[in-house]
């Protein structure tokens, strides 16, 4: 039933008969359908990012998380992979850590908790990477035209170090993760979206601590 449930989505999408209030209740949806799946079992999963095509949504914000959750775990909030990886995202514990999430005992089990975890992940990189994205943006390393989204995509993989070191080097220092997917690989793979609804905040991280002490979430 939820492969037929993602092909009516993707149809739907690429005809332009869904709003974004209906994709977003959609996507829900199937994402709880998966929950329920992936629920059903106590075993570790390995995604190979490589290999999974990417569903047609809108070149915005919600299609950029979307791609890349998709891309890293085909959305599945309970996934965690053989190296620790947690996750619809693949957070690991450095990245959490980074916006004050310490204690992941409950994180995979809380789809919102994720979801505010990569806008905030996502908001600080682009404060980190602020002055990278105004020099490089637009211009072609390593045969890749360098994008805001390419940037910060590449950043969920390799860390901000891991995109100055690509950049700064001509594309000659290529991050490769455990699976060998490159930064040049989302780099190009998830340009060109609109991430004007991310702002660069320098503080994203404080602003989840602060939800996690005031008791907003368990993890």
């Amino acid at each position: 039933m939820l492969p037929l449930i993602l092909v009516w989505l993707i149809l739907s999408l690429s005809k332009g008969k869904l709003s974004q209030s209906t994709v977003e209740e959609e996507f829900v949806e199937v994402a709880e359908l998966q929950n329920d799946v992936a629920s059903t079992s106590d075993l570790l999963f390995t995604v190979d990012t490589n290999q999974v095509d990417l569903p047609l949504l809108q070149k915005d914000y919600f299609g950029f998380k979307e791609a890349v959750g998709y891309s890293e775990s085909r959305g599945f909030y309970h996934l965690v992979n053989k190296f620790g990886y947690m996750g619809k995202y693949q957070f690991g514990k450095s990245a959490l850590a980074s916006i004050g999430v310490y204690n992941t005992q409950n994180f995979v089990s809380d789809p919102a908790f994720q979801e505010e975890a990569f806008f905030a992940f996502t908001s600080r990189n682009k404060w980190l990477l602020r002055h990278t994205i105004e020099k490089y943006e637009g211009k072609t390393i390593g045969g890749v035209l360098v994008t805001e989204s390419g940037i910060l995509a590449a950043a969920h993989l390799a860390g901000p170090s891991g995109v100055k070191r690509f950049l700064y080097s001509n594309g000659t220092r290529n991050f490769s993760d455990a699976f060998g997917t490159q930064i040049k690989h989302y780099m190009q793979k998830f340009g060109g979206y609109d991430l004007s609804a991310v702002k660069a905040d320098k503080h994203a991280g404080k602003k989840l601590r602060r939800e996690i002490s005031n008791g907003q979430h368990q993890a």
